[in-house]
């Protein structure tokens, strides 16, 4: 993928370009740096003053052009750094959730595999056995591999991670790390991680960039 992203803030004005093709992109920064800014003008939730985005070579927003495709059909997996799961719905409701909106639902087979394919993904985060239960009845580890899971259940063509781990309890965030690792090797969705913590950049980051004010201050 690879985005150019201009936009002002109260205090500071973003101005990003980077691009990158697989693997996990962590964008390390302090709170407040703009690291969920830039994660929200490529998902589409917020537009860029100036720019240009594309996802695997398909241009989802370019102001010279006026090009704005709607967040819902960007194809990207989001996980929100609270998880932002419905309280009314099912675990097992809330990971279906983006795959009623593909257009393959409307196909029985398709849909089937969809579906098969969201039960695969559960198995993997040890989270089918909590189906029928509602969010407020899991732990917050639990909320984290749903929230995950449904991000991923929509086979993205790119994923969001806004710290993820964060509200984790450090016995909670070992469990996740190993989970979060075969993740990445199996699944193989190119990634975007936001992370102040410097030990999740070095556990996770195929490319690493640090910010500062909206800006790149170093690349490793």
């Amino acid at each position: 993928m690879y985005f150019n992203i201009k936009k002002t803030l109260d205090h500071f004005s973003v101005d990003m370009e980077y691009a990158f093709d697989r693997g996990v992109l962590v964008i390390q920064g302090e709170s407040g740096a703009g690291k969920t800014t830039i994660l929200n003008c490529i998902s589409g939730l917020t537009i860029p003053d100036e720019g240009r985005i594309s996802i695997e070579d398909r241009v989802v927003f370019e102001s010279a052009k006026g090009t704005d495709i709607p967040a819902r059909m960007r194809n990207i997996g989001y996980l929100f750094q609270n998880y932002a799961l419905f309280p009314n719905m099912t675990v097992y409701q809330n990971i279906v959730y983006g795959i009623k909106n593909k257009p393959e639902y409307k196909e029985k087979e398709q849909r089937e595999d969809l579906l098969n394919y969201a039960d695969e993904v559960m198995e993997t985060f040890g989270i089918a056995h909590l189906k029928k239960k509602h969010p407020d009845r899991i732990s917050g580890g639990e909320k984290q591999r749903v929230a995950l899971s449904r991000a991923i259940v929509t086979k993205p063509s790119l994923l969001l991670l806004d710290e993820p781990f964060s509200a984790l309890d450090q016995q909670t965030k070992e469990t996740i790390y190993q989970q979060f690792d075969f993740f990445k090797k199996n699944f193989q969705i190119p990634t975007i991680l936001i992370t102040h913590d410097a030990r999740e950049s070095r556990m996770f980051a195929d490319v690493r960039i640090l910010i500062k004010d909206g800006r790149i201050i170093e690349k490793n």
